[in-house]
């Protein structure tokens, strides 16, 4: 049976935030992006492990994350810079044009439930540029349930707006990064069998063979 890092309150790695028997610091390396990247985070998000809005700030230290509480709004002039162009991602925004260089370009994401997202994008919609990205596949964030076909976690919304800009070094790092996460996520909840069927089908497994290795010999009285 799947077990809940939350409902235990098992120990966490204050990094990576999975038990200590499945941390996964070693294989966390740092993502070189031009964009200035901000995630708006609903305040519910910030204790769950399975957030890819911490992930994000894990692999690209000069992001920002920005807790959002309705009864607490945010003021425009603490997340917008004045030398940047501001794009909020949202699927009912206008496609990506190429007309703003990357590194004069700031990317606003919403960092929540699909519902919670909502009630983000109505508090900043004014900010800047509603964009969207032509994202499509299946989504390979496999801790949570997807609210239906076509939709994306913040950090796969993020991997698609780097390809999108012709950012594929950044974009792949992203994407490496973020399977490593869902894979010891999976791992830490005591799927077994979704983790190897993951695996199976992930990056993840060529470019941290001595990680995956330790993971399997580390003793399960670790965490």
């Amino acid at each position: 049976m799947a077990r809940s890092v939350v409902l235990n309150q098992s120990p966490r790695c204050p990094r990576c935030q999975l038990p200590p028997r499945w941390c996964i610091c070693e294989g966390i390396s740092d993502v070189a992006c031009p964009v200035k990247v901000e995630v708006l985070m609903h305040h519910m998000e910030q204790w769950r492990p399975s957030s890819t809005g911490h992930l994000i700030k894990r692999v690209m230290p000069a992001a920002d994350v920005h807790l959002y509480r309705r009864e607490r709004p945010l003021e425009r002039a603490e997340i917008v810079r004045p030398d940047r162009t501001l794009w909020i991602l949202h699927p009912l925004g206008r496609p990506v044009s190429s007309e703003v260089p990357p590194e004069n370009l700031q990317v606003l994401l919403l960092d929540g439930t699909w519902r919670q997202a909502g009630d983000m994008m109505r508090a900043v919609d004014s900010w800047g540029r509603r964009v969207s990205l032509p994202m499509t596949g299946e989504s390979r964030y496999w801790l949570r349930t997807q609210a239906g076909e076509g939709k994306f976690c913040t950090a796969e919304a993020l991997i698609f707006l780097l390809g999108a800009l012709g950012l594929e070094e950044a974009s792949a790092g992203l994407r490496l990064q973020f399977e490593l996460h869902v894979y010891a996520g999976l791992c830490a909840r005591g799927a077994k069998a979704k983790a190897a069927e993951y695996l199976a089908d992930s990056s993840v497994r060529a470019a941290f063979p001595e990680l995956l290795e330790k993971l399997s010999r580390r003793p399960a009285r670790d965490g």
